[in-house]
């Protein structure tokens, strides 16, 4: 049978339009309408003020940080348990990343853990120059305890919500917390660009600055007149045009993911041995991607077993992503956790399940039916 994708792009239909608008008005270039509108239906879904539309979240992280001033002989405390890209924006700048443990009930940032971060690096006397705060497979981090402590230190969040696009939390749209906040549009996320991303924050003036950081930091004149660092970061016009079209189908992918999510849950839930991603209260989990944890003294399988499996049958699976701290290119750097090491156990009992909004009903009955007959042997 077809390949069954963890999470494959989901054209809606209107995005050839806006990309044939681009080529009929030959605007190919990293300016256009399809920019302009594609952060301005980005705004207005968010409630956020100002966007910049980039090629990668990664760049997107990437200026904020330069933009907080980050750089040689800096530290920013970062999230362990997330994709590499939250991170290697700090090595680009020459800091250095300290990384704090997940509890259990978000799968992301502790709040006793960075309190105990900050505590050990205000003896120091050197606090960080930011705070990435990850909002993991769609999830919101506990955003009400988180931000009180950063304020506290006087240090700026920058809120990853790469994979979190259509999430809320206490009734505000995620990626709308953080003195910048950062969405990816690559091609497995909620909604893709192909490759994209952006930057969003209340602040006009620093997106002003990121816009300038994103096209070489170009200095109004006639000739080419550069006096800082810049990066060739923004978005196409084609691309843009692409993200167009997908943000009229968000909601309905947001409730198609949902929906994935409960019927692993309703065909799963009670199998002893099998915890699924929490969703914290007062919060709305896009669900990007269908997580649970494995038991693996009382199912009598790992979760690679189940991921070796399934790919038998051409359905694709995944480990939880491998934390920061437990990166060889990280291995050296400070790691803060409350006492217990949860981003380890997420990531060696965790497993992320086909989510793919193309997935027929038919096609999930059939991934859950294998795993299912799995556990029977």
């Amino acid at each position: 049978m077809d390949r069954i994708f963890l999470s494959s792009p989901h054209m809606g239909g209107t995005e050839e339009k806006y990309i044939k608008e681009a080529f009929d008005t030959n605007w190919i270039a990293p300016l256009g309408n399809n920019v302009n509108e594609f952060e301005n239906v980005v705004k207005k879904f968010t409630g956020i003020k100002a966007a910049c539309a980039l090629s990668s979240g990664t760049g997107g992280i990437h200026i904020a940080l330069d933009l907080l001033g980050a750089g040689e002989d800096d530290i920013v405390f970062c999230s362990s348990l997330t994709f590499i890209a939250s991170a290697n924006p700090i090595a680009y700048l020459g800091a250095t990343p300290v990384f704090i443990d997940s509890d259990l009930e978000s799968w992301n940032m502790s709040p006793a853990a960075l309190e105990k971060a900050f505590e050990a690096y205000d003896k120091k006397g050197k606090l960080p120059k930011a705070v990435i705060i990850v909002n993991l497979y769609g999830q919101s981090a506990k955003l009400d305890e988180l931000l009180p402590i950063c304020e506290k230190y006087g240090v700026p969040i920058i809120e990853d919500a790469a994979e979190s696009l259509g999430s809320k939390y206490h009734g505000k749209m995620s990626g709308t917390f953080g003195d910048f906040g950062i969405f990816s549009f690559n091609g497995n996320k909620i909604i893709t660009t192909s490759g994209g991303g952006m930057i969003v924050s209340d602040n006009e003036e620093m997106i002003a600055k990121a816009l300038k950081k994103a096209t070489q930091s170009r200095d109004q004149a006639v000739h080419y007149e550069h006096s800082e660092v810049g990066y060739n970061y923004r978005l196409s016009n084609i691309s843009a045009g692409i993200g167009r079209g997908q943000m009229e189908v968000l909601r309905k992918r947001v409730e198609q993911k949902r929906a994935i999510f409960d019927r692993y849950c309703d065909a799963l839930g009670d199998v002893d041995g099998i915890e699924f991603m929490p969703e914290l209260e007062d919060s709305l989990h896009n669900r990007w991607l269908s997580t649970l944890t494995v038991n693996s003294e009382r199912l009598d399988v790992t979760p690679n077993e189940i991921i070796e499996y399934l790919a038998e049958f051409n359905i694709e699976a995944r480990p939880v992503w491998k934390p920061m701290h437990m990166q060889p290119l990280f291995a050296e750097n400070d790691y803060f956790s409350d006492n217990q090491d949860n981003s380890r156990f997420l990531f060696e009992s965790g497993l992320c399940l086909p989510s793919d909004t193309k997935m027929s009903i038919e096609d999930q009955n059939y991934v859950i039916g294998k795993i299912l007959d799995l556990l029977k042997q």
